[in-house]
């Protein structure tokens, strides 16, 4: 074959590739996938992921819910109020527990609520009335919990849990100043995230019982799992656990657990802030 021919087929072929190429290539609209067309799936395969939280670093939640949870392996997460008395007096306590696997999320350093939010803020001071507060400040606060529970843990990645579920100060909306500072969000409304990858994660609704037996608690779970995807996570906020306030019965509290713990293929008990990281790796 002569030189020129030789460059002619070349030439023939570089063609071709490049027609090749560009008629194979995916079209960008058909590279864009949905989240529903993402594949995805909790560790072990469970059917549904679920954080369990506790807010405002009550001694209850000590003496309590930490034996309970560490007794049979479960990790949760624990959103302190860094002003809380419970915090200064039983601070080692708060450190062996991050050292163990929960987290210690934060809940504000003064725990600011509206007055006029709702029914039943009456306990609300003046100095803790988000009505009377700028966002701005309330960003400041919140940056400086991060800081002491830095000191406290020494981790670097924080969610956040909004106390009394409010997001306004001064009519203005804090959240969104704040986001940067989180991996994740709660926020008081709802309970089941049915679809982690076609919902903000600073933004995640969270059920709050109060006086639940544990019927009320294993029927949440199970409806939640029943009707979940493969992608759908169950958030509850507890207070007191057999004591202090906004609580649920001891007994209550444990057989719950015990019933996470006996059905692992159904249900991945996981820190908020470890179900944020899978997500997002994902």
């Amino acid at each position: 074959m002569s030189r020129r021919a030789r460059q002619r087929l070349a030439f023939v072929r570089v063609v071709l590739l490049a027609l090749v190429a560009f008629c194979g290539a995916p079209r960008a609209d058909a590279q864009s996938q949905r989240p529903s067309d993402t594949p995805f799936a909790w560790p072990g395969g469970a059917r549904i992921a679920v954080s369990l939280s506790y807010d405002d670093a009550l001694p209850s939640q000590l003496n309590h819910a930490l034996p309970a949870l560490d007794a049979l392996g479960l990790k949760a997460s624990f959103y302190l109020t860094l002003a809380s008395e419970t915090v200064a007096k039983r601070l080692p306590e708060w450190r062996a527990a991050a050292r163990t696997g929960h987290e210690l999320g934060n809940h504000t350093v003064f725990h600011p609520c509206s007055r006029t939010a709702g029914p039943g803020r009456d306990w609300v001071t003046p100095p803790r009335d988000l009505d009377r507060t700028t966002a701005a400040a309330v960003r400041d606060e919140i940056a400086t919990a991060n800081a002491f529970l830095h000191a406290i843990d020494g981790r670097t990645e924080r969610t956040f849990t909004a106390p009394c579920g409010d997001v306004l100060a001064g009519g203005e909306p804090f959240l969104p100043l704040v986001k940067p500072m989180f991996v994740a969000i709660k926020v008081s409304e709802g309970g089941v995230t049915a679809d982690v990858l076609a919902q903000d994660l600073h933004a995640i609704g969270s059920w709050a019982p109060v006086n639940a037996d544990a019927d009320a608690l294993i029927g949440f779970v199970e409806r939640a799992a029943a009707g979940s995807n493969g992608r759908a996570l169950a958030s509850i906020i507890l207070h007191g656990i057999g004591g202090d306030y906004l609580s649920i019965p001891v007994d209550a509290h444990q057989r719950l657990l015990r019933h996470l713990a006996a059905h692992p293929q159904r249900y991945w008990v996981a820190t908020f802030g470890d179900v944020a990281r899978w997500v997002r790796r994902r």
